[in-house]
């Protein structure tokens, strides 16, 4: 659940940032009391993510802004779909345009990409997740905008879930032991993960009875075929590691459970949105 402190504190940061002593452009340009009528338009189609965030955006500057959303989280528009309407001073609007539309650009360019890739896993029952490759102090945002499109998440932060990766591996020593250990030392509601990138390790990591998900890494069709046997129930198995749209349906046959695609959030690119305004003078 995206929070709307979350919101406003990615908002008040992006405000400040882009007009750290105010839009002086507008201030300068625009006489003090006119009205802006405005539209937020789609150029392309898409998905939609970010309805609090962007009628937040909006309001900050100036809470006399309304905003009407068209709209919901997780709706799909067509291209020239009014998205929203916007009224308010004229000053306070142009202030906030870009930080608004930077914001649910990015945030709908995430759902569109996401609703994508769970389209082409077709009937698999496999639940497509993000990863923490997002943008540092967005992840909130585009956590939800994942969401939206019709994915899941991975685990939020490195304070949420145990995950041993491969460089983990590589010092723990007894790899069983270690895992019967952090099984016996963390709370039982804590998730344990481990990572694997070649079929030979599975067996230590389920010896230890210990992990509550297996991630296979890299693994090729044929691999994942096999580890998903190997695993027979005993664990969730996740399929990670250059997942792209391409393949992700032939790695949804294998039989695994997740798959976590990392580009959802780092390489996606930002859908065309535009606010059409037009000025109503004092």
């Amino acid at each position: 659940m995206l929070e709307r402190r979350q919101i406003q504190r990615v908002v008040l940061m992006a405000l400040d940032e882009d007009a750290p002593f105010g839009d002086i452009t507008s201030q300068t340009l625009i006489p003090a009391g006119t009205t802006a009528q405005a539209q937020l338009v789609a150029r392309e189609p898409g998905v939609f993510a970010g309805v609090d965030v962007y009628s937040i955006a909006m309001s900050t500057v100036d809470a006399s802004v309304s905003v009407v959303l068209h709209v919901e989280d997780g709706d799909a528009f067509e291209t020239g779909t009014v998205l929203a309407d916007i009224t308010g001073p004229a000053r306070a609007v142009l202030q906030a345009e870009r930080v608004a539309l930077n914001l649910i650009q990015r945030m709908c360019g995430i759902a569109t990409l996401t609703a994508v890739y769970v389209a082409a896993v077709g009937e698999h029952p496999v639940r497509v997740v993000d990863t923490r490759k997002t943008t540092p102090g967005l992840r909130a945002l585009e956590r939800h905008a994942v969401r939206c499109g019709g994915g899941h998440n991975h685990r939020y932060s490195l304070s949420d879930a145990v995950m041993a990766k491969d460089n983990h591996l590589a010092v723990m020593g007894d790899v069983t032991q270690a895992l019967r250990q952090a099984a016996l030392d963390l709370p039982h509601t804590t998730h344990i993960e481990v990572e694997v990138d070649r079929l030979e390790q599975i067996d230590a990591v389920l010896e230890s009875g210990a992990a509550d998900t297996i991630m296979l890494d890299n693994f090729s069709l044929e691999d994942l075929r096999a580890g998903v046997a190997l695993i027979d129930g005993r664990a969730l198995v996740e399929a990670s590691g250059g997942v792209t749209l391409d393949a992700i349906g032939d790695i949804a046959a294998t039989g695994v459970d997740i798959i976590s695609v990392g580009a959802l959030t780092h390489s996606v690119r930002a859908l065309d949105l535009g606010l059409d305004i037009t000025l109503q003078p004092v």
